[in-house]
């Protein structure tokens, strides 16, 4: 069982610490809206890569996803660009350290959060909840990419539960959103975008003070916390002692942001299967799912997922829907772990990782044979581009991950979609700022 943490417990609770942020200096780029990506994992190549990299000479796609023959070759290329952007001054550290107010707004949607460094914690001590599994290959590109940079290029997007009230970090946050920001600008998904910095020693104080109290569940960036997480214990001796680094690999760089007054949406994540077409899918569940097909368009097809009761998917690609729903009881009880809860077994996605990619259609656990998109559209117009399949799933409540999470149980990977995330680019954290210790 997880330790809760708190002001008496070892763990401390969230401990966000302030950095000189990395930002590109406005004078130098077209806008601060054409050198903004999404983070690295929801940009859908090659289309998306390619509209970020013709966007601006300077968008931060080239360093989250540069383009090389191999991956040193990638990660030596995102380093050098990061070095010649900060030589050549399109990046500019911020003169102090500071935590970051950042703002998300479009229509009725608004987000509040703060960016800093957060102190990393071993898993048990329950203080930073993760809710998924991770992918090992992915986990060493974004590690092999931040030891070449020196730097986390992007934050992960964490939720806390606050006290609902504007107190603590939530009044500081409050307070300083009165000011003058350092940026404001409008991406073209829609989302207008604002950040402020928070420097006066008492206002840190006092978010350190509501946060040493708190724990945190992954929202966004199950992989570079796990990154995180290797590289400080690559940075730390096996007396404990750092490596001289004055403690960068011991925080990483996150948006915190409370539920409690702002809730984040929770969508799900599909998946792609490029070398199953559908009609070899289908032919293979033989009774392993009831399969009946629904009316398109997409829209409707998705509202008919969502109504139906117990486990079911949408599986298309070949212009058609087809609903699976309904699977086998003794197939579930047979390929389905038995040592978790029932809440975990009843997850969409834990019958389809277990029941039909494990056992029914044999893909391979690899991401050259399953893709993950978090647009459903993307995901169709893909698989039928490539003459495989699309998986479409349902999203999972966050109650639900928040529960499973608090109990030591990961869900499979790529469960879950939280949002809206935070655009890449408004602010880097690169090694050398002499404030982390």
């Amino acid at each position: 069982m997880l330790r809760s943490p708190g002001p008496d417990s070892p763990a401390g609770g969230l401990r966000l610490v302030p950095f000189r942020g990395l930002r590109y200096a406005p004078d130098r780029v077209g806008s601060l809206a054409a050198v903004t990506s999404p983070p690295y994992d929801v940009v859908v190549r090659p289309d998306g890569l390619h509209h970020l990299q013709t966007a601006d000479p300077y968008n931060i796609v080239r360093l989250i996803l540069p383009e090389a023959t191999d991956p040193a070759a990638r990660h030596r290329q995102a380093a050098e660009t990061l070095r010649r952007w900060q030589a050549d001054g399109v990046l500019v550290r911020d003169p102090r350290p500071a935590l970051y107010v950042y703002e998300q707004r479009k229509g009725d949607v608004l987000q509040r959060g703060l960016i800093g460094a957060l102190r990393l914690t071993p898993p048990d001590e329950g203080v930073v909840l993760p809710h998924e599994d991770v992918i090992p290959e992915v986990v060493e590109d974004r590690a092999a990419l931040m030891r070449a940079t020196a730097a986390n290029l992007e934050p992960l997007l964490l939720s806390y539960r606050g006290d609902g009230t504007a107190t603590g970090a939530t009044a500081v946050i409050e307070r300083t959103t009165g000011r003058a920001p350092l940026l404001s600008t409008t991406t073209e998904d829609g989302f207008s975008h604002r950040l402020w910095s928070v420097a006066d020693p008492r206002e840190l104080a006092e978010i350190d003070r509501d946060l040493s109290r708190r724990q945190a569940l992954i929202a966004d960036g199950h992989h570079r916390w796990a990154t995180y997480l290797r590289l400080q214990a690559e940075h730390t001796g096996h007396d404990g002692q750092r490596d001289g680094h004055d403690g960068f690999w011991d925080h990483g760089l996150v948006l915190l942001v409370d539920t409690a007054r702002h809730p984040l949406g929770v969508q799900a994540i599909h998946r792609v299967l490029p070398h199953l077409p559908v009609a070899e899918a289908l032919a293979r569940l033989d009774g392993a799912f009831r399969v009946r097909t629904v009316d398109g368009p997409l829209p409707h097809a998705l509202r008919a997922l969502e109504t139906t009761p117990g486990n079911a998917l949408l599986l298309t690609g070949d212009g058609v829907f087809h609903l699976l729903h309904d699977p086998d009881p003794a197939l579930v009880a047979r390929t389905v772990r038995d040592d978790r809860p029932e809440e975990w077994r009843r997850l969409d996605a834990t019958v389809l990782h277990s029941v039909l990619l494990g056992t029914v259609w044999r893909v391979p656990d690899s991401s050259a044979e399953i893709g993950y998109l978090h647009d459903a559209a993307a995901a169709v117009a893909q698989a039928e581009r490539l003459e495989g399949s699309a998986i479409l799933l349902r999203a999972v409540a966050e109650d639900t991950v928040r529960e499973l999470a608090r109990r030591g149980v990961t869900m499979p990977r790529k469960s879950t979609s939280f949002g809206p995330k935070p655009a890449t680019g408004l602010v880097l954290r690169a090694l050398g700022d002499g404030r982390e210790g």
